[in-house]
């Protein structure tokens, strides 16, 4: 389930009622007076929590799901366990959109509210510049700093000693100590979690959460998404550069490194002491062994052993990636010379 501290529960709905507003249709006889009260993927949510299929990698989830319902293609809906109700559409991921919309609702900021919501519990010693905010049921530990007109929402957790820049956004976070965000840092956004309907694309709605463990450092203007539904974790003392982007469900492990202008894709996971170098690309669902270096400029489509050094596009291991340079090198100036004579 969502973190009650940042997202609202609007639940329970009767079962009728959600496959009317998602457009799908159900055949079940039990269907009648069935309450969903949470969603979630195919192996986490249980009884009256609902679901969805839509990618065949997952089929051993689908026949074990204890969900009380879950939204199908036609020709899936016989695989579903006898305990789980069909919800039959052509687009199962954008009815699950609409029904997780119903269902879950991202706390905000009161409108009109300025500095210091009366519910947020600061610990003495907290330092607030002018132009802070501070929404419902945020907590902030002794010895923080917070930079000018920094935004902090709703049920964020901040631990001490953490030094926070100017115009600094946080959300949907819990947050360790002596963390350090520099200017213009955005942390707990949502991921970009697109899937394509009839009406065209609709966004995901965005349901976990950000962790920034002890001693971790968010350069200036970077941005790390919450997750879709896992958290997005980054390890103790890590360090991110300057304009580096974190996608959702992103875990970093401890001590690594993340030079400027590198992109992490979404469920990539990183083992402890990884180093990347700026502008690095990192494709969804990698994973980087422990100690592992990734070269600058470099595109990473496959996963990793741990202790290796990869460089170039696609990335492989460094040696043989220079000797392919070098290579290349060669017979670029051999042809180069036999045309010049």
């Amino acid at each position: 389930m969502p973190d009650p501290r940042f997202y609202e529960d609007l639940g329970p709905i009767e079962l009728l009622e959600l496959a009317r507003l998602s457009g799908a249709q159900v055949t079940d006889d039990r269907a009648g007076g069935l309450m969903i009260a949470g969603a979630g993927p195919l192996d986490r949510v249980v009884g009256d929590g609902v679901t969805y299929f839509s990618d065949r990698r997952y089929a051993d989830a689908l026949a074990s799901t204890q969900a009380g319902a879950c939204f199908v293609r036609a020709e899936q809906a016989a695989k579903l366990p006898s305990s789980c109700v069909a919800l039959v559409t052509a687009e199962p991921q954008a009815a699950y959109v609409r029904a997780i919309s119903r269902l879950y609702r991202a706390r905000v900021t009161p409108p009109g509210q300025s500095h210091v919501d009366h519910s947020a519990a600061l610990e003495e010693g907290v330092d607030l510049a002018p132009g802070v905010v501070i929404g419902p049921n945020v907590s902030i530990g002794r010895g923080t700093a917070i930079g000018p007109n920094t935004v902090i929402g709703p049920g964020v957790a901040i631990g001490r000693d953490c030094l926070i820049g100017a115009n600094v956004s946080i959300g949907f976070a819990l947050i360790g100590d002596r963390v350090r965000l520099m200017s213009g840092a955005v942390i707990g956004e949502p991921g970009f979690g697109v899937v394509g309907g009839a009406g065209g694309a609709v966004d995901v709605p965005q349901l976990g959460r950000v962790i920034l463990q002890d001693g971790v450092t968010i350069g200036a203007n970077s941005c790390v998404d919450r997750g879709a539904w896992e958290d997005t974790v980054l390890g103790e003392n890590t360090k991110l550069d300057n304009l580096v982007q974190i996608a959702h469900n992103v875990r970093l492990g401890r001590n690594c490194l993340v030079a400027a202008q590198a992109g992490i894709s979404g469920s990539v996971v990183v083992g402890d002491g990884v180093r990347f170098g700026g502008g690095a690309g990192i494709a969804d669902h990698v994973t980087i062994g422990d100690g592992a270096s990734v070269m600058a400029a470099a595109g990473v489509m496959h996963d990793i052993p741990a202790g290796e050094s990869w460089g170039g596009f696609p990335a492989t291991p460094a040696r043989r990636w220079m000797r392919q340079v070098a290579w290349l090198a060669r017979h670029a100036n051999r042809r180069g010379a036999e045309q010049a004579e």
